[in-house]
């Protein structure tokens, strides 16, 4: 896992939990409390985070609302769908699904580092630019239209495409498809 993801991961805990302590995160994440407190740092630095008498908790910064709503449609972020864009600057931005995802990163892509996003079928964190999106199958997510789904094998892609409909696309191929798709209008905000 990245400082980056781990650093998402605890911000996401502590709004869950209040507050935790450098153990309990070290125990959580299999990393030593060095590491913690090295992935504290920027947090600790930005406010984002603070220490209190029961270890580390939210800082006054920090609101619900930043964490989890979309950056792109600001409508609530749906972490099973969910893409992080990850800035040069070390900030990250949350959207609520690919289609978001694939867009914020057309608008701000000379800034962005890495972009994650999660296999739709095995629930596991992939890059988006090794992904194969499915563009507008016959299911409904609830989500933003044209429906898109990340997967990180092109053999599973193939094989839900089956069942579900559909066309296949890479990483570049699938935000030109949106955005031709949408006519440059977003079908989302």
């Amino acid at each position: 896992m990245l400082p980056i993801e781990r650093q998402q991961q605890i911000l996401t805990w502590l709004q869950q939990e209040g507050s935790l302590k450098v153990s309990e995160i070290s125990n959580r994440l299999d990393v030593s409390e060095m590491t913690v407190y090295r992935d504290l740092k920027p947090l600790l630095e930005r406010g984002e985070v603070e220490k209190t008498s029961k270890g580390i908790s939210l800082g006054q910064q920090t609101t619900a609302p930043t964490i989890n709503a979309c950056t792109y449609c600001h409508k609530t972020d749906r972490t099973r769908h969910s893409v992080q864009l990850i800035t040069k600057h070390q900030t990250v931005e949350n959207t609520c699904c690919p289609h978001c995802g694939l867009l914020r990163y057309e608008d701000i892509k000379e800034e962005v580092s890495q972009i994650l996003c999660s296999d739709f079928l095995q629930d596991t964190t992939i890059s988006a630019k090794m992904a194969t999106f499915l563009l507008k199958p016959n299911i409904n997510l609830n989500c933003c239209h044209p429906q898109v789904i990340a997967f990180g094998s092109l053999k599973q892609a193939q094989q839900f495409q089956k069942g579900f409909g559909g066309e296949l696309y890479s990483f570049t191929e699938a935000i030109d498809a949106i955005e031709n798709e949408m006519n440059h209008t977003c079908n989302c905000k």
